[in-house]
């Protein structure tokens, strides 16, 4: 069994701040003891937000519309809905922010889910499909450097919007980081100092068993290149 909690420990440790990794899943049936999400969102990020504080629920494939855009990343998109997508992807093409011929390129879940659970990574009582970690660039960087370490880093670049993508894109490549976007910033309160990275559930353990080795390895480093610059430095 593994130890979410002592994970959710380590990586609170290196990440710092208030924000909990969130555990997310992808499900055909509510998990055991979890309570549905009653309410409404305006986005599926939205839920990060609420995860991260400290909830744990399930939302329904339904909960994701108000988003055409996470709808979409997620598979939960009807064809109803589908016009609701398109004038929004018109909207952010008409004012510059996206080039349609991108769209192809957003990563989404090859298989719609009935049901998408999150909470507090070490709250979780099922295996997640990914865990998502967001604080300053310098910890995200360990982190990184970890799943590198593991072999559970992917070759992706630096994603960007839609931040929602970085989830499906990881599930399927490994470890991912992303610069996110104005509409997550918006909607989930992540700083603007912050980004994020996206750890595939199945690698969490091994990623979080390097973190101590990185974490020396940096300190080391620090001492190394502070030598080095103050040795190295003339005016």
């Amino acid at each position: 069994m593994i130890d979410y909690r002592a994970i959710e420990a380590k990586l609170m440790d290196t990440v710092g701040g208030a924000r909990r990794p969130v555990a997310i899943a992808f499900l055909d049936a509510p998990p055991a003891g979890v309570e549905k999400f009653e309410g409404s969102q305006p986005s599926s990020c939205s839920y990060w937000r609420l995860a991260a504080e400290g909830r744990k629920f399930y939302t329904e494939a339904s909960d994701h519309l108000n988003c055409p855009v996470g709808a979409y990343t997620h598979n939960t998109l009807t064809p109803e809905r589908l016009p609701e997508l398109q004038q929004t992807l018109g909207l952010m093409s008409s004012i510059g922010y996206i080039r349609m011929e991108e769209v192809p390129g957003v990563f989404h879940l090859d298989r719609a889910p009935k049901v998408v659970a999150y909470a507090p990574l070490g709250e979780t009582t099922y295996p997640p499909d990914a865990v998502l970690i967001s604080g300053l660039p310098g910890a995200m960087m360990l982190i990184a450097e970890a799943a590198m370490r593991a072999g559970a880093m992917s070759n992706l670049p630096l994603l960007g919007r839609p931040t929602c993508m970085a989830i499906p894109a990881a599930m399927s490549n490994g470890a991912v980081t992303s610069s996110g976007c104005i509409g997550n910033r918006v909607y989930t309160d992540v700083p603007e100092d912050h980004i994020y990275t996206v750890l595939r559930g199945s690698d969490l353990e091994k990623v979080a068993a390097e973190l101590d080795t990185i974490r020396s390895a940096n300190r080391t480093l620090t001492e190394y290149h502070q030598e080095r610059r103050r040795s190295l430095s003339t005016m």
